[in-house]
């Protein structure tokens, strides 16, 4: 009988301890000895993922090039997006995690839910190989908006700043907030020592394109 994990997924395992592996998060095994985490299963996930998606947007987006592409894909395959995809998948209710993870909000954390994902579809590769992952990606990803990010304020302020002559702007971290589970960064961006925007977030991603934005609506206005 299917579990119920299975069921959302449309898909049956024939070998059932590699999807208990890829539901084990690392602080649950750290608790257990002898118990496998997710970790290896989300590293293949990962990249069986960014196949299935290239391979899917190559032929939905004929006339576009290379670098719109790459876009697209980054967009498609990025934390947040998959985050989206683990909370209708309800992925944290299926997680086995760490007492600490589990007293600080683990089932709802963005990092654990979006790196599930990729861990289960890891285990379908190899209970079930490269179609049947298949299979599950393509529901998901034809309800996707095959557009580029537009929240890329980081690519876009180093374009900006590139149209005026070599740059590279650097981000700092410069204040870190709040309990271990719901912090808040503050990110600088600087170009040669001048400040040009900061912004914060809930995780470094977020700080920085929040500084990149700033920084594009100083440069801009």
């Amino acid at each position: 009988m299917p579990t119920d994990i299975e069921r959302i997924l449309g898909y049956s395992f024939k070998n059932k301890a590699v999807l208990k592996e890829a539901l084990t998060h690392k602080s649950f095994a750290g608790e257990h000895r002898g118990v496998k985490h997710n970790e290896r299963l989300e590293f293949l996930g990962d990249s069986i993922l960014g196949a299935i998606v290239a391979d899917y947007i190559y032929n939905e987006c004929p006339h576009d090039e290379e670098g719109v592409l790459s876009k697209i894909k980054a967009n498609l395959v990025s934390r947040r997006n998959l985050y989206l995809w683990g909370k209708q998948l309800n992925l944290g209710h299926f997680m086995a995690l760490g007492r600490g993870e589990l007293a600080t909000g683990g089932r709802e954390r963005d990092s654990i839910i979006s790196n599930a994902v990729e861990a289960v579809l890891g285990a379908v590769y190899l209970d079930g190989g490269y179609e049947a992952v298949r299979r599950v990606v393509l529901p998901w990803v034809q309800t996707q908006r095959l557009t580029q990010d537009a929240q890329d304020y980081k690519s876009a302020l180093q374009e900006f700043l590139q149209q005026r002559g070599p740059a590279v702007p650097e981000y700092e971290i410069i204040q870190t907030v709040g309990p271990e589970h719901d912090k808040t960064f503050t990110v600088r961006v600087s170009l040669n020592g001048n400040e040009l925007g900061t912004g914060k977030g809930h995780n470094r991603k977020q700080a920085e394109q929040a500084a990149a934005h700033s920084a594009l609506e100083k440069l801009k206005s």
